[in-house]
């Protein structure tokens, strides 16, 4: 039995969906009990568990084989995954398919990134088998600045450097293939879109979908914080971002496409072009550039 942690999540929904799909046993694990029930309503199995109160996690642990490890970037993101990873060992579940980042360095300025080179140092030394996903910048990250991009702005600090965006469903796809197969163990996979961009490329493949001119800002540090905060990031959070791009991406430390999508799971990952078509009513103003983005069909890249 496969356990999936962050069940409520964009990745780990999307596993429960393609798990469910293909008739592989699984248990959705989540932190509230309106989450649980709401799974339950849907014939999954589903169990309450929450790596800050370890008691809960026995229970849910019950029967599994196969854990998939997510949390979301927070300031107790270590203690939680090394809870997760220590009463997993306890609970005799053989193997972890972790969650990490592409960036992960156990001397980063970004702190996500440096917590999980830490916690990847911790798993494999658990003595538990594991798998570790290591995906690049999220393509859903694109909306956050909305409606920056609604009006035909991308503000960003990246300077001159690029990106190999990858879609969280591609994620989770080869998160659902590795979970289901036994083939992957002490395996650490970099997970890339099919292409890399700079900010003035990504700026026109979001206008070529929503209808319109869209302009890279290339703003200074204060004033990317600044749009993030008032879009609702916490003071951390905002500061591991600007140091992301300004340090990793701005820096050209970012990786080229590796093709392990394809090559574990059979499927090319999204492109830019294909994430932005299928969010375009996002990226889009006004009724009228809606109506005119129905109508579009961008060639594919």
């Amino acid at each position: 039995m496969i356990l999936i942690s962050g069940a409520t999540g964009g990745i780990g929904s999307e596993i429960c969906r393609l798990l469910g799909q293909a008739g592989t046993p699984f248990r959705a694990m989540a932190r509230q009990q309106a989450q649980v029930d709401a799974y339950r309503k849907k014939g999954t199995d589903a169990v309450l568990g929450d790596f800050d109160r370890p008691d809960t996690l026995p229970a849910a642990f019950e029967g599994i084989d196969t854990m998939f490890l997510i949390t979301p970037p927070n300031q107790r993101q270590f203690e939680q995954e090394i809870t997760a990873i220590d009463v997993t060992r306890q609970a005799g579940v053989r193997r972890i398919v972790k969650l990490s980042a592409s960036d992960a360095n156990i001397r980063s300025t970004v702190p996500w990134a440096q917590t999980h080179a830490r916690i990847d140092h911790h798993l494999r030394a658990s003595g538990i088998d594991w798998t570790i996903l290591k995906p690049t910048a999220f393509m859903q990250n694109f909306l956050w600045f909305k409606d920056a991009i609604a009006k035909g702005f991308l503000p960003q600090v990246a300077g001159k450097g690029s990106v190999s965006w990858v879609d969280t469903r591609d994620v989770a796809r080869v998160a659902a293939t590795v979970l289901s197969q036994d083939a992957h163990v002490r395996a650490t996979y970099f997970l890339t879109g099919p292409e890399t961009l700079d900010m003035n490329a990504t700026a026109e493949r979001l206008g070529a979908v929503a209808g319109r001119k869209v302009r890279y800002l290339d703003l200074p540090n204060p004033l990317l914080a600044a749009l993030l905060r008032v879009t609702g990031n916490s003071r951390w959070m905002t500061k591991g971002l600007v140091n992301q791009f300004a340090d990793v991406v701005a820096g050209h430390h970012d990786i080229d496409p590796t093709f392990e999508i394809e090559r574990l799971t059979g499927t090319p990952p999204h492109d830019l072009t294909a994430f932005v078509r299928d969010h375009r009513d996002q990226f889009i103003s006004s009724p009228r550039q809606r109506a005119d983005a129905a109508q579009f069909r961008p060639t594919a890249v």
